[in-house]
């Protein structure tokens, strides 16, 4: 078949051989999503049918790339009948089918991180605890860890390990807050992202004939990207594919990065345990990247010692070797980068959108954003406020949501009085409490009171019962309209859109802006599914945003720009050029991962994704001094330069003792004149005739402070600083001081620094160093 043509003959052995359990360890690049696409339309094309075919993937954008790679083989009809989506949405699917197994009604709502800190926040103010203690963020993720390895409220409660755990964390009422949250969730028929899952094996556990009957009905099963699997999803998917057995598994576990939420690299290593008759089938050619950049990448991750062996190659010829950077503190490491993206932009005729910068943490993006906008050139973070976090698009959603699921709780408190309708904070508190008290839902408790008013007066419970029969007139039309003109409806008649045109701000201009653009999404959905033949109701499109996951909102428009995201945000994605900076000891790898083998594992595992992400260029960068929580610290590179095959490298500057034993390559780009004057001076020394011209495609960088052979900066008396001086700032640099105001011990120096410009210090503070 023509299709098969386009493998290579290990993708086409993991293609073709469908019967059966088998692991693919797909390397990066190396082609698995065509693997995973073609396996399933060789299926379809032996005759199999779709709707016996479950294909599980970690985002909606990965299913949808796949469902129409598949379409363009075998037709759009077979592949629209394939079971094919993440984890959640399928599984949410199904809880919707058999809701009534676990004490559902199949309109639950599905609450996001926010709803769930929201209502995590609320019990614990009525507990009365310390919300500094308990904050909900590690009450959450404490919730969630449990939920991930199947531990119920009751059973939580019940756990002796980790009620000693929560007392040493001093939050001994966890296990109390976790019962209640369950509770609530229940109460307003809602369930979490973990529920999702949770309440899956709950149903396959306690429902064998649910689970004998998807068993039968899912004949071949593919799970995408196995080695982030948590305990939960393993487990779902060995249960389904305990009576066929042709489960196919495709995944890296030297990508295995996600132990923070939950994942298990065990899933992976231990597959053959659980299939002692699987097949093994390595991708092992890189497609993405240059000779270089592979060969460097298996030269760091050769080092961890769980994995499954493989070698990575490329045929891709060329490519720069790696250049490492060293900026004299965090602020140079940021015009360096920036500076460099320019000039290789120019000289090569590239767009923005072939840069990408990665970090660690998301802290460090404030650098690089603060260089970038100096420079005019345009950027994105991923990890920003996501479109439908914002609140005039909750506000709008949580409409829609009650519309379909009066009980939600959340959606209650966030609209009762919005638009203003006169229900105040008093009022909803006492609603919150006779739910409490009853066991009631809050809406039940609304939709109750003409016949118990719970202490409230006859003025307030009109205008409750004008909301209620709001929300009701939208619930009628629930399945008769389709979710573009119930959404319409809702926008209309609540007032949100008329309160919105009427503020003429910049704000609420760009807020009456993002309704539209919510309308348009939805008109896109109803139109869409209208030429699918899917539902096309409200609750259809609800499930679909609530299951969103972080790269499926991305548009057109955003595209040429400087990439900018954590390490961690760039899987699966790909960059011509790269930029890896911070890479210092307790940054890069993170200072809580190093007393672990394990967890510096999974952090040279990171650092690998990184590598991988670049298709021609890597550049890493380290600073020398960096603040820290206020104070200057001084780094030591990170351990994961030394770990390259130094055959790789380039050094942009002349090596210190720090990196002894490395060669003396030297890069031949640079972006700072102390880089560039470092790195003449050395190459006069080799060859006199080699020496560089400074580029003349964008403005230099002028040297900051250089820090001392001992690691310290002194700073000068400050009573001696005059106007007209010559300084030096621990992290701005050199500068001049142009006048000075006030009277000691407050005197304000106005200096101009030769980097970040003007800037007005406290001198008793500033610690400057007369030059």
């Amino acid at each position: 078949m023509d299709y098969l043509n386009d493998l290579n003959p290990v993708q086409r052995e993991a293609v073709e051989k469908t019967e059966g359990p088998s692991l693919v360890i797909a390397g990066a690049g190396s082609g698995k999503t065509r693997v995973l696409t073609y396996r399933i339309a060789h299926l379809l094309n032996k005759g199999v049918r779709p709707y016996t075919i479950l294909a599980l993937t970690f985002t909606n954008k990965a299913a949808r790339e796949m469902k129409e790679r598949i379409a363009h083989i075998v037709g759009s009809e077979q592949a629209q009948s394939l079971w094919m989506g993440t984890f959640h949405s399928t599984f949410a699917k199904i809880l919707r089918y058999e809701a009534e197994h676990l004490g559902f009604d199949s309109n639950f709502t599905i609450y996001d991180t926010q709803d769930s800190k929201n209502l995590l926040r609320s019990i614990i103010k009525e507990m009365k605890l310390d919300d500094k203690v308990y904050k909900a963020n590690d009450v959450l993720n404490r919730i969630s860890s449990a939920k991930n390895n199947l531990v119920t409220a009751m059973a939580y409660a019940q756990n002796s390990a980790a009620q000693e755990i929560d007392a040493a964390n001093r939050r001994p009422l966890t296990s109390e807050i976790y019962k209640r949250y369950s509770h609530r969730c229940r109460q307003a028929n809602a369930m979490d992202f973990d529920d999702l899952l949770l309440q899956t094996n709950i149903l396959f556990k306690n429902s064998p004939e649910v689970l004998a009957k998807y068993q039968a009905k899912f004949k071949y099963i593919l799970v995408d990207e196995y080695q982030d699997t948590n305990y939960s999803q393993y487990l779902i998917v060995k249960r389904l594919a305990e009576q066929h057995k042709n489960v196919s598994v495709v995944g890296d576990d030297a990508q295995s990065i996600y132990s923070f939420r939950g994942a298990k690299i065990e899933n992976i290593l231990n597959f053959r345990n659980d299939y002692p008759n699987y097949q093994l089938f390595k991708l092992e050619q890189n497609y993405r990247s240059t000779k270089v950049i592979v060969n460097a990448a298996n030269s760091v991750i050769k080092k961890n010692q769980s994995q499954i062996k493989k070698e990575s190659f490329s045929e891709k010829e060329g490519g720069e070797n790696i250049k490492v950077i060293k900026a004299t503190t965090d602020h140079e490491e940021g015009y360096i980068i920036a500076n460099d993206i320019f000039e290789t932009k120019m000289r090569n005729r590239l767009k923005f959108e072939d840069f990408a910068i990665l970090y660690r943490t998301n802290a460090q993006s404030r650098i690089f954003e603060e260089s970038l906008r100096k420079m005019n050139m345009p950027y994105k973070i991923y990890g920003g406020l996501s479109f439908y976090q914002r609140k005039e698009i909750k506000d709008l959603l949580s409409y829609f949501r009650m519309a379909v699921n009066p009980n939600d709780e959340e959606a209650i408190k966030r609209v009762i009085n919005y638009p203003k309708r006169g229900i105040g904070s008093t009022t909803i508190g006492k609603l919150q409490e006779a739910a409490t008290s009853t066991g009631q839902s809050m809406w039940n408790i609304i939709c109750g009171l003409n016949e118990r008013p719970y202490g409230l007066n006859a003025g307030t419970i009109s205008k409750l019962m004008k909301f209620a029969n709001l929300v009701n007139g939208f619930a009628m039309k629930i399945e008769h309209e389709t979710a573009f003109e119930l959404a319409s409806r809702i926008s209309s008649e609540t007032g949100i859109i008329k309160e919105l045109y009427n503020d003429r701000s910049p704000e609420g201009v760009s807020r009456h802006e993002n309704i539209q653009e919510l309308l348009n999404a939805i008109q896109d959905f109803t139109q869409i599914a209208l030429e699918e033949d899917r539902e096309n109701k409200l609750a259809n499109y609800l499930e679909d945003v609530a299951l969103l996951t972080d790269h499926d909102n991305e548009k057109d428009e955003d595209r040429n720009k400087v990439t900018m995201m954590t390490i961690h945000s760039s899987k699966g994605l790909e960059f011509p050029y790269l930029y890896v900076v911070g890479m210092e000891e307790e940054l890069f790898p993170s200072k809580l991962s190093t007393s672990s083998p394990q967890e510096l594992e999974e952090e040279r595992r990171l650092f690998y994704v990184a590598l991988t992400r670049a298709q021609n260029k890597v550049s890493l960068s380290f600073a020398k001094a960096r603040y820290k929580w206020g104070d200057m610290s001084y780094p030591r590179p990170s351990r994961f330069i030394k770990e390259i095959d130094p055959q790789y490298l380039d050094f942009a500057y002349e090596q210190e003792p720090e990196f002894s034993g490395f060669g003396s390559r030297i890069s031949e780009s640079d972006s700072s004149h102390e880089q560039m004057e470092n790195r003449t001076r050395f190459q006069q020394k080799k060859k006199p005739e080699m020496r560089p011209k400074l580029s003349q495609s964008a403005p230099r960088i002028r040297p900051t402070v250089n820090t001392e052979s001992n690691g310290q900066f002194e700073a000068s008396d400050a009573n001696t600083i005059q106007a007209g001086m010559q300084i030096e700032h621990q992290r701005f640099g050199k500068g001049k001081v142009l006048h000075l105001e006030g009277e000691a011990p407050n005197i304000k120096a106005t200096v101009f620094f030769q980097n970040v410009g003007q800037k007005q210090l406290l001198l008793k503070f500033a610690k400057l160093k007369i030059v």
